[in-house]
């Protein structure tokens, strides 16, 4: 049987369809449009899978990525940054439209499923899989599996607060990770230093050329990217720390950023890996079909 998953992000709604054993069949991308509300959102969403659907005869259920969770009180989407999707029955909706099971787990947690199963993390027992984007999130992998946590709210890092009179976060608290960390943040900073607005690669050039005001925010950025990873560090202990997201990509990261963790861990050493992706951007949409397989067999490939 073919697993088929949808990743659903703010500015796009990613389907993938995989053979068993993970090798891909078809792929398509189309716009989120969420100005337009939940019910345009979930008709997008059946309007993809009905086209997945052509690639997976005789499928039963569909393995959904999404910002947020459900909350086990209610049955409502939670804490999602998309915010039209917040207190909305997602997953009963999208079975009605869709009639089959929809598997649905948060967007964090799949990248770091994909990653701990097919990418960077494979091999080890305890992944934190970490998203540095548009929002900042985290999920936990142990032995190949999620791990929800109680409250399903395990690995989301972005919304420790780091600062009492830091920036508000759309979660109503201030001085949120996801408020100094998310690229629109570091994006946000530099404009406030030099006055002008620029993408983050950019930023990154300039700081690299010698740009004084990127030069501060990278440090800034960088300094408190170890202090927050570091707060993780010291209460998961993780085997292996998957970066992804569009942040990802600055190799500072994996040099600079990681010698402030270290300075930040509480122990004498620091020896866990911190290592990019492997998967590329399309690592979340892989985990939500993950979901909709047999787990255990990916596991022992």
């Amino acid at each position: 049987m073919r697993l088929v998953g949808i990743d659903l992000g703010g500015t796009k709604i990613e389907g993938i369809v995989l053979e068993e054993d993970g090798s891909e069949v078809f792929r398509k991308r189309i716009p989120t449009e969420s100005r337009y509300g939940y019910e345009h959102v979930c008709e997008r969403i059946r309007t993809l899978f009905e086209e997945l659907a052509r690639h997976a005869p005789g499928l039963r259920r569909v393995g959904v990525g999404t910002p947020g969770s459900t909350s086990a009180r209610t049955g409502l989407l939670k804490n999602s940054n998309t915010t039209c999707l917040n207190g909305r029955p997602l997953r009963t909706d999208l079975e009605r439209r869709l009639g089959v099971e929809v598997l649905l787990e948060n967007d964090a947690n799949c990248f770091a499923l994909a990653e701990a199963l097919l990418g960077a993390g494979r091999g080890a027992d305890v992944v934190f899989g970490v998203i540095l984007g548009t929002g900042v999130g985290g999920g936990i992998v142990w032995r190949g599996r999620i791990w929800p946590g109680h409250q399903h709210v395990a690995g989301e890092w972005g919304h420790h607060r780091i600062s009492d009179d830091g920036p508000l976060c759309y979660c109503g608290h201030r001085g949120c990770v996801e408020t100094f960390l998310s690229g629109p943040a570091f994006e946000k900073r530099y404009a406030e230093r030099s006055g002008e607005r620029l993408d983050l690669p950019e930023i990154v050039a300039r700081a690299r050329s010698g740009d004084r005001d990127a030069e501060a925010v990278l440090e800034e950025y960088l300094r408190t990217f170890g202090r927050a990873l570091a707060n993780v560090v010291n209460i998961l202990d993780p085997d292996c720390i998957v970066l992804g997201g569009g942040v990802s990509n600055v190799e500072e990261l994996y040099t600079r950023g990681v010698e402030e963790v270290r300075r930040y861990v509480f122990n004498d050493e620091f020896r866990t890996p911190v290592v990019r992706h492997a998967l590329g951007d399309s690592a979340g949409v892989i985990g939500a079909a993950l979901l909709a397989g047999d787990e255990a067999k990916l596991r022992c490939r």
